[in-house]
């Protein structure tokens, strides 16, 4: 089978759990306004990764359903919350109206909460306990001040004298940190070693890096239609980018030096690995 089949039947593996998660003891309302963002689609890209990553440390895909869902769930939170006035302020996200268009702000709010706090009960439900507890680390280390909320503040309080360090890091944290944690709670899931969770980490954070980049790239060159997604925002509202800082042939050679290095990290790993390099090298292709 190729890449784009094993994604396809990840992404379903992912969809199928997340449509089946119970929510249990929340208000419909809640439920309503937490799976209207959740399962709006979207590429599944951290879910996907997260089952990856299991695969290739030599584990099976269903053994990391719940690091795959709980991953997506605060990537969700996050677009929620990025989408309010007080943030973003954009009423578009994957071709639909954004959570507080729909619900109003006080119940999106309350709804990237509720995905927030499921991710922890979805990764409680590991079976074994030292596992489980390192997805959370993992998790909660990525999403919160040190990484995920901590470059979004850094996007909001951006300093006059910002340039290509402040940017890195901004980006490593806002973007990078979560699909960095994907491949490596799928790795955690698969009782993998020191040194696999290490190359899965260096993977997923030169994979991030690269993600930005391309993302960045196609709020230029994308259609907005495909995308599901207002474009050209960053431009607009003069936001410090790849492509603002370096130009856009820059940016694009930084996503390819990012790709290269993503794959580099699993050299001398087998056939396994595979799928986590052509997810890479296919990411690449959006914009070549």
């Amino acid at each position: 089978m190729t890449n784009t089949d094993f994604y396809g039947i990840y992404k379903a593996m992912c969809e199928k759990a997340l449509e089946a998660y119970p929510f249990s003891g929340a208000p419909e309302t809640s439920v309503k306004a937490m799976r209207y963002s959740l399962l709006a689609g979207g590429k599944r890209l951290r879910g996907v990764l997260a089952l990856g990553g299991c695969v290739c440390a030599g584990g099976r895909a269903e053994d990391a359903l719940p690091a795959s869902c709980a991953v997506e769930m605060v990537h969700a939170y996050s677009l929620i919350h990025d989408d309010l006035p007080a943030m973003d302020n954009d009423t578009l996200r994957r071709g639909k109206p954004t959570n507080h268009v729909v619900f109003g702000e006080a119940q999106a709010i309350l709804a990237g909460d509720g995905l927030l706090t499921e991710a922890f009960v979805s990764l409680s439900s590991i079976p074994d306990p030292s596992l489980a507890a390192a997805c959370v680390c993992c998790l909660a280390e990525a999403s919160g001040s040190a990484g995920m909320v901590g470059g979004q503040v850094m996007d909001m309080e951006k300093p006059s004298d910002a340039g290509a360090e402040w940017l890195r890091e901004m980006e490593r944290r806002k973007t990078g940190c979560l699909i960095r944690a994907a491949v490596e709670l799928g790795m955690i899931c698969a009782g993998a070693d020191t040194d696999m969770v290490r190359r899965g980490r260096e993977y997923g954070t030169h994979l991030g890096a690269a993600f930005q980049a391309v993302d960045d790239i196609l709020d230029v060159t994308g259609d907005e239609k495909s995308m599901g997604k207002s474009l050209g925002k960053d431009r607009d509202e003069n936001k410090l980018t790849a492509v603002t800082l370096f130009g856009l042939d820059e940016a694009v050679d930084m996503a390819r030096r990012e790709t290269a290095l993503a794959v580099e990290a699993l050299r001398g790993l087998g056939h396994e690995a595979d799928f986590l390099r052509q997810t890479a090298e296919k990411m690449l292709k959006r914009v070549n």
